[in-house]
């Protein structure tokens, strides 16, 4: 996980998510779309998804500050769907969780500004928490 490369239509989707919620950092949008994924209850289902975009960045980009939380996060998941905290199961959930959480944001018809993006964070029950991480920058 040290080096995350999304897929070309990760990429798309990112670009228009940038568009319609003019958040312009590809991280803060990622990190929304990993929280989305975890928050499903079921596991993404297994995919052989390609790095052929040219969108990377490292893990202390995608998680900032927060690096512990989401580590944390992703193997309480990890062990929830009983996969193990291996680094193979981690890297591949991760990559499997980030691409799923993309693609729903980028479905979601009702996400068409930042407004619509932090209705859906306090729908979670979160809404303390989200002004902070769509303006965290690192």
């Amino acid at each position: 996980m040290e080096t995350i490369r999304l897929s070309q239509q990760a990429k798309e989707q990112l670009s228009r998510l940038k568009k319609f919620t003019k958040i312009q950092y590809w991280n803060v949008l990622c990190r929304w779309g990993f929280c989305v994924s975890l928050r499903e209850k079921s596991p993404p289902p297994p995919a052989r998804i390609p790095a052929d975009s040219s969108v990377e960045m490292t893990w202390k980009v995608f998680a900032g500050p927060y690096q512990d939380v989401y580590l944390g996060l992703l193997k309480a998941r990890c062990e929830r769907d009983g996969l193990g905290t291996s680094q193979d199961a981690l890297d591949s959930q991760f990559r499997l969780h980030l691409h799923r959480g993309i693609a729903y944001l980028a479905g979601d018809r009702r996400l068409r500004d930042i407004e619509a993006l932090l209705r859906m964070a306090h729908e979670s029950g979160r809404p303390e928490r989200a002004a902070e991480l769509v303006t965290n920058e690192a």
